[in-house]
């Protein structure tokens, strides 16, 4: 495979099985912001346009986790909150396009996919994991309402049941929990995650073109319209919980915390206690974001 073309923290690569890995840079944690979606819903609208020659997308990520959240590294607790409206209406409208994009998506769900990550690899149409893989809905353990469109994409998938215990409660599952309800398409040992989602991209790709777009767009007829009420709606919601958060307060300490990207909670399946709302165990943490 040869590199077809790069958008921003974004690669693409075609290979001769008219497969199209789309590849996210920004390891270890591969965090997302407004910009690496509109990189990715570029890259999506250019295979689209490329015809026959690209059946089937495989979306993956260089480093250890698939995507562990939103990005706000750099913000103050100032220009954390307050701008949060702005920076998830300008995020939602890059990944409506996302959604709307015509080819099927594999996504190769390494490590973590948090939050909007979750999100992320929701919007696929597969997702393949392992034993190593970890996904959560973690919003409302942070007094924050979901997101990325998650009210209309991880009910299909789980059933509106799983959903809802996902998103009340905040769970973390592991991969073979994933793949028991069915969030998880392929459970796979962890150095073949890439190369199964790539089998069954290539699979996908075997079909006639033409007859597999046409599929889809039946499959996901509306989706893009659903995909705006539905994000307009959590846009509002968390702009509404944001501002009930008290200045000072823990749970907006919390909150700002997890906006500047700051560790919140352990990764690890080992088991934790919680002090102050924060699960800690004997392991490092790494920084979860929701959005």
């Amino acid at each position: 495979m040869a590199v077809a073309d790069k958008y921003g923290d974004v690669t693409v690569t075609i290979g001769a099985d008219y497969v199209a890995e789309v590849e996210i840079h920004r390891p270890p944690n591969n965090y997302f912001d407004a910009d690496l979606i509109a990189a990715l819903s570029d890259a999506y609208e250019a295979l689209d346009a490329e015809g026959n020659a690209v059946r089937a997308i495989v979306l993956c990520a260089e480093g250890k986790h698939f995507c562990a959240g939103a990005n706000f590294t750099g913000s103050n607790e100032a220009a954390a909150l307050p701008s949060g409206a702005g920076f998830a209406r300008n995020l939602y409208s890059e990944a409506r396009r996302l959604i709307e994009a015509q080819l099927p998506v594999v996504a190769a769900v390494n490590g973590a996919a948090i939050g909007g990550g979750l999100g992320l690899a929701c919007s696929a149409d597969f997702r393949v994991g392992s034993s190593e893989t970890r996904m959560t809905t973690n919003f409302a353990q942070l007094g924050f309402h979901h997101g990325f469109g998650l009210t209309i994409t991880l009910p299909p998938i789980v059933g509106q049941q799983r959903a809802l215990e996902m998103l009340y409660t905040g769970r973390r599952l592991n991969g073979e929990e994933a793949h028991r309800i069915g969030l998880l398409d392929r459970f796979v040992a962890p150095e073949q995650v890439r190369a199964e989602a790539r089998a069954l991209a290539a699979e996908i790709a075997t079909s006639a073109p033409l007859a597999v777009r046409s599929i889809r767009a039946t499959m996901r007829a509306g989706i893009g319209e659903r995909y705006k009420e539905a994000t307009d709606h959590e846009n509002i919601e968390q702009a509404r919980l944001r501002a009930s958060i008290s200045p000072g307060s823990g749970q907006r300490r919390k909150l700002v915390a997890m906006m500047l990207g700051k560790p919140l909670w352990s990764l690890s399946m080992r088991p934790f206690t919680i002090t102050n709302g924060v699960a800690r165990t004997s392991s490092r943490c790494f920084s979860c974001s929701a959005l």
